[in-house]
């Protein structure tokens, strides 16, 4: 079975992406939590759900509205590298 982790790395994205959101409207910021949350709990049944990745051995799952959930899949284990704003530059 499949396992999921977060890199730090992903995990102080999602805090900066939660709390920019959360100035302005709490109750958006804890929707698009709860859709990461679910989007990457997807992966460990569909790992190969998100498209190849920009970066050789990486995934990018797009998440509605304008996010890129970044991961690889390392035998058992899906690494959430990074969470990121599909305008970011990304590498």
């Amino acid at each position: 079975m499949k396992e999921l982790y977060w890199t730090p790395e992903a995990i102080r994205d999602h805090e900066a992406i939660y709390d920019h959101i959360e100035a302005d409207n709490p109750l958006a910021a804890l929707i698009l939590d709860a859709l990461f949350e679910e989007k990457a709990a997807h992966l460990i049944d569909h790992p190969a759900l998100g498209r190849p990745g920009r970066v050789t051995g990486t995934r990018e799952l797009v998440t509605p509205p304008n996010y890129l959930l970044i991961y690889d899949v390392i035998g058992p284990r899906i690494r959430m590298l990074r969470v990121l704003h599909a305008a970011r530059q990304w590498p």
